[in-house]
């Protein structure tokens, strides 16, 4: 594998995030639940990384506001426009899914 120095790695790590983020803003069809059914993850699991990582570095988050970073909206504004109530087919395979940290 090619060797890319650490500031480079860190600002191209960066850059696919802030892509998946604006991506993720994008596709407000895609209902959490879906990701995590596919993926085992979804935004809210992102604003809880990111809130570690900064908390890691002695940067105090509050969840609301990790959310925020990531929906690009407060939370509350997103389900109220977005999220859909979940079928029982989409629930049922939450419950085989749902990954051991949840």
């Amino acid at each position: 594998m090619r060797q890319i120095d650490e500031d480079k790695q860190r600002d191209f790590e960066a850059a696919a995030f802030r892509r998946l983020l604006r991506h993720l803003r994008e596709r407000t069809d895609v209902q959490n639940i879906d990701l995590m059914n596919l993926a085992g993850f979804c935004r809210n699991c992102l604003a809880n990384w990111y809130r570690e990582a900064a908390e890691a570095e002695g940067t105090a988050l509050s969840k609301d506001e990790a959310r925020e970073i990531v929906y690009g909206m407060p939370y509350d504004d997103w389900r109220a426009r977005y999220q859909l109530e979940a079928s029982d087919a989409q629930k049922a395979a939450f419950g085989q899914n749902q990954p051991k940290d949840h």
